[in-house]
């Protein structure tokens, strides 16, 4: 039987100011490789690889070249990549790599115990800071640790499924298909800063900007959004993301504001240094399909002839012409 193998690219899209259309046309690259093949946007992607080495006559470690190299000289993207035999070791290989190179982890167990074992708890998927930070009060510092202890005690730490599960993961197991469907249509946006920002008022003004451009697009395009996700780039390169569905399909500012700023207060960030910032409108379609909940609030009316009007000062004069006064004053 083949070994499974798996592929997680990541694209630098953030070298070049971030393109959404430029993310979709690597996706469509990606499928020249193999249909199995998961978007994970803003700019990463799972490949299943398992039948494609046949038909390139390579291995793993060859095709990501292979990948790395078409993305560089088509769109001058330089990618890093991690393969491996599931998606989450694929995926902790890419996030060990150094940029723009490829990492390949073989399925021996001998291989994939000498790179688990070492690494912080932090580091293996699905553990966030909260589950970290009570791993190691007890005493269990890396993966190697959580493997060792038995799945009865982890579960009493964290729960029957939790602890099962992250007794799995510390033994490299992920089960997890490559599910091969395409990116849902969407439009995104976002903002680098000039250097590590940990101004939480920043951050917030950087959610205000971009909620304020996708709005001005959704209304130009006659489109609305039924969800929206929100990325934050971190310093040292890895990525939160969270993401909701909206009370209701909009493209109104303020409304997407309102969501993006309860997403950012989601992430919990104390002190973080954050890179940048990206929002997603997902999920669109015609806004002559979406339903507008019937509002006794004069403000909201009021706030929508505003936004009216504004968008037709700024289809004249461009899209800097109305802003909200915070983002003026800066």
């Amino acid at each position: 039987m083949t070994e499974r193998q798996v592929l997680r690219i990541h694209c630098h899209l953030d070298d070049q100011g971030y393109d959404p259309e430029l993310y979709e046309r690597l996706i469509e690259l990606l499928h020249d490789f193999t249909p199995r093949t998961q978007a994970l946007p803003p700019a990463d992607a799972d490949c299943d690889v398992t039948g494609a080495l046949r038909y390139f006559r390579t291995g793993p470690y060859g095709l990501a070249q292979l990948i790395r190299m078409r993305a560089l000289a088509l769109y001058g993207v330089a990618t890093t990549i991690g393969s491996g035999p599931n998606r989450m070791l694929a995926a902790m290989a890419a996030d060990a790599t150094p940029p723009g190179e490829v990492t390949h982890l073989g399925p021996e167990p001998e291989a994939i115990a000498a790179f688990l074992r070492p690494r912080p708890v932090g580091a293996l998927y699905g553990v966030g800071p909260a589950v970290a930070t009570l791993l190691v009060r007890h005493g269990l510092h890396t993966v190697g640790a959580v493997a060792d202890t038995p799945v009865g005690t982890l579960q009493r730490l964290l729960g029957r499924v939790q602890g099962r599960r992250l007794h799995e993961r510390a033994h490299g197991l992920d089960d997890r298909p490559v599910t091969p469907l395409e990116p849902a249509r969407s439009l995104g946006a976002e903002h680098s800063f000039a250097h590590d920002e940990l101004d939480p008022h920043r951050h917030r003004e950087a959610v205000l900007a971009l909620s304020e451009h996708l709005g001005i697009r959704l209304r130009a395009e006659h489109r609305v959004a039924r969800r929206l996700t929100l990325t934050v780039r971190y310093a040292d390169r890895s990525t939160t993301s969270r993401g909701r569905a909206l009370p209701e399909p909009t493209g109104h500012g303020p409304a997407l504001t309102r969501a993006g700023y309860d997403l950012y207060a989601s992430l919990g960030l104390q002190r973080a240094r954050v890179r940048g910032i990206g929002l997603r409108a997902e999920e669109l379609r015609p806004d002559a399909y979406a339903t507008v909940q019937l509002s006794l609030d004069p403000a909201d009316d009021r706030a929508r002839r505003i936004e009216s009007s504004a968008d037709r000062a700024r289809a004249r004069f461009g899209e800097t012409a109305v802003r909200p006064a915070t983002l003026a004053r800066r």
